[in-house]
């Protein structure tokens, strides 16, 4: 009889202490989700900030450790979370760079830094995975992409991915297409809530009251996404579903082809990806 062959079963982050440096939104949505799925205790996180009055704000709504010494919270961690502004990563990288060791991980979910320029600032050795989180993780249906850098392990990226997993989906990608994923689904929320704000005033536009059109819209919106999502056919296929001949949606199509919607949103994507390929390039400049 032979022996049974397992798969190695992915790094577990319960247990392990984590610090998040910096206390915005993206911070307490992944304290939020982390305490939520079990994935991590309470007494297990740290959250550091300038205001008094935020981290008052956390403590009160979750069960975690507050502080606004952001030196000492590295120190006792094993995972790491820059979750500050671009701006201020300089100044922080700095600060943190006597606490970080081998011994630890650190994730910086700040848009357009790479990876050399926190490696760079933290010192030889330091374990890097940079990760590209959206706003929908505020409610559990974020897209993130991830990418390790020189001395992160295969480990180091599935613990990544256990963080951001508490939030929404994880994909690995090489560093060179981080920007893109910026551009694409970084970014992208902002370019649905437009299209979602222009289905709406179109319905006012046909006669629908405000309240009535934005929740129609949104929830076509949501339910076109999980319905690809759920069902993993090609969009051009469910498109086609609700295209009858002659009908209603294959005029509202044509339409939409006429004004370019496809080529804007292409462009659209572009542009964001070659921003944020240039403030990448300003902070390795300014470093």
């Amino acid at each position: 009889m032979g022996l049974a062959v397992t798969e190695p079963k992915p790094p577990s982050i319960h247990g392990k202490k984590i610090a998040f440096i910096g206390a915005g939104n993206m911070a307490e949505a992944m304290i939020k989700g982390l305490l939520r799925a079990g994935t991590a205790r309470g007494e297990d996180l740290v959250a550091t900030g300038r205001r008094a009055e935020r981290l008052a704000e956390l403590s009160a709504a979750y069960p975690i450790r507050v502080t606004t010494d952001n030196l000492a919270a590295a120190r006792e961690a094993e995972v790491v979370v820059l979750a500050v502004k671009p701006q201020a990563m300089s100044k922080l990288l700095t600060q943190l760079a006597p606490a970080i060791d081998r011994s630890k991980l650190v994730v910086s979910i700040a848009a357009g830094v790479p990876i050399v320029a926190l490696e760079r600032k933290l010192g030889s050795g330091a374990r890097v995975v940079r990760a590209m989180p959206n706003t929908p993780s505020l409610v559990g249906a974020g897209a993130c992409a991830l990418s390790g850098g020189e001395h992160a392990t295969e480990d180091d990226l599935r613990t990544a991915e256990g963080l951001f997993q508490a939030v929404g989906i994880t994909t690995v990608v090489d560093e060179n297409l981080l920007d893109a994923v910026t551009g694409l689904s970084g970014s992208g929320p902002a370019y649905v809530f437009l299209i979602i704000e222009a289905l709406c005033d179109a319905g006012v536009k046909v006669g629908l009251p405000r309240y009535t059109a934005l929740k129609l819209a949104s929830q076509t919106v949501l339910g076109s996404a999980k319905l690809l999502i759920e069902t993993k056919a090609h969009p051009g296929a469910l498109k086609d579903q609700v295209t009858s001949p002659g009908g209603t949606a294959i005029a509202g199509l044509h339409t939409l082809e006429a004004g370019g919607l496809r080529t804007t949103l292409i462009d659209a994507v572009e542009a964001a990806t070659r921003r944020a390929r240039e403030l990448g390039e300003q902070f390795l400049d300014k470093g």
